[in-house]
């Protein structure tokens, strides 16, 4: 099979790796343009792009792939298949058609639960506990095709977007290969998505990540979990945004309101929720790194006490 592979952030690099080691032929890599990045704003290429020049693979970087040069330059490389893992740029139906086996997609949930940008994070933020990955078809509707492969996955009681994140971006890649072995054998057989069982998973915003303590403990333990490594939850305190990285829901309730501090040591910082009690294990202040709540209580210890408020 003649692969083109299209994609962009560290996801898709074990189904990259994969693809290359494989009994198949990568005969290009399509990324998205260099962007501005860091405080400098400096033009920063995409892993993807970084893996490519690393290993000397056909390397392209369109910033669209409506052009019609770039329709004309990935019909006249004759891929089989285009195999597509979080590119970030729409794929035109006129390139769907090109390939003999169409352009499969490594979507990271079990569709059709997760539809769209965020699959990954909705899952946790909605106490899902499992997950996988699928291997589907694309066709012109947002992770609407066929299925072609299934994986699922157990979530921990502890998993975060980015632990989720790195174990299904191995599971895809392993997957990944197995679909492009069935298909170039005859062997594979799709089959269609209830849609009727569909949910979308929205893109994430950052202001999603400032937490609302009217909100359950269970909740809001969840939504620190799933905005791990971003945006990373967090609430105002002392009129600074304070991030909070790691959580866990405590027993029994509080008769505190909501975002009250009701307990400090060096285990954490036990907060009154909508319901129940949240205790805080990990903390940021602006500018400064993750640390965990003893080292900020061990700074702090002269003014930080209970009864403060979370906003």
């Amino acid at each position: 099979m003649k692969i083109i592979f299209a994609g962009t952030p560290e996801f898709a690099l074990p189904a990259l790796t994969a693809l290359i080691h494989s009994s198949h032929e990568l005969i290009a890599v399509y990324t998205q343009p260099d962007k501005p990045a860091g405080r400098g704003l400096r033009l920063a290429e995409s892993p993807v792009k970084t893996f490519a020049l690393q290993h000397h693979l056909p390397l392209y970087q369109p910033a669209s792939l409506r052009q019609d040069a770039v329709i004309a330059e990935i019909t006249r490389l004759t891929p089989d298949v285009i195999v597509v893992a979080a590119y970030g740029l729409l794929v035109p139906s006129v390139i769907l058609a090109l390939p003999r086996f169409g352009c499969i997609n490594i979507h990271p949930s079990l569709l059709p639960r997760w539809r769209g940008a965020a699959p990954i994070e909705r899952t946790i933020e909605a106490g899902d506990t499992l997950s996988g990955v699928t291997i589907m078809q694309m066709d012109a509707g947002l992770d609407t095709g066929p299925i072609l492969l299934q994986r699922s996955y157990e979530l921990t009681q502890t998993e975060t977007a980015s632990m989720l994140y790195d174990a299904l971006s191995r599971f895809g890649a392993t997957l990944l290969v197995e679909a492009i072995d069935l298909l170039a054998a005859g062997k594979m057989i799709a089959r269609t998505q209830d849609g009727a069982y569909a949910t979308y998973a929205k893109k994430l915003d950052k202001l999603e990540a400032h937490l609302d303590w009217s909100k359950s403990a269970i909740e809001l333990e969840r939504m620190i979990r799933a905005f791990n490594p971003w945006p990373i939850a967090f609430t105002i305190f002392q009129g600074e945004p304070l991030r909070i990285g790691q959580a866990s829901v405590m027993q029994g309730n509080a008769s505190s309101l909501p975002g009250t501090i009701v307990s400090v040591s060096k285990a954490g910082i036990e907060v009154a929720t909508g319901q129940g009690v949240l205790q805080i294990l990990t903390v940021q202040l602006p500018g400064r790194r993750m640390i965990t709540v003893a080292d900020f209580y061990n700074a702090n210890r002269d003014w930080l006490k209970a009864g403060m408020q979370f906003d």
